[in-house]
């Protein structure tokens, strides 16, 4: 089974993120900031990351910058999902980027794409 890190503070975005991604067969698991994703990641060793660019603290940008310096998580597959405007270009190597409100087949689509 292919596992997935959600790093979002919002406990909504968590939470239907966790539903929707293990109702079509994937594991899951939360992170609430940058300091706590990078961790799990560590731990977790997920196939993807989706990744929210505002949050307390330390924003997506950074934790994917750290992420990138690690040489077991480096190529990890990273969609960006933000409320954030422009976000397009915050994380120039995410394999997507999305807005909140997104559409769930989009995203779905882009995992399967994504995770190998």
């Amino acid at each position: 089974m292919k596992k997935i890190l959600i790093v979002d503070d919002d406990p909504n975005i968590r939470d239907y993120l966790v539903s929707l991604l293990e109702d079509n067969g994937y594991a899951t698991n939360t992170a609430i900031d940058v300091r706590d994703g990078l961790k799990i990641a560590k731990e977790y060793k997920p196939d993807l990351i989706t990744l929210d660019l505002e949050m307390p603290g330390e924003w997506g940008p950074r934790f994917y910058r750290q992420l990138s310096q690690d040489n077991e998580l480096k190529n990890t597959p990273v969609i960006v999902i933000s409320g954030l405007s422009g976000n397009d270009y915050a994380i120039s190597k995410a394999v997507a980027t999305l807005s909140k409100p997104f559409d769930r087949e989009e995203l779905l689509n882009i995992i399967k794409e994504n995770i190998v």
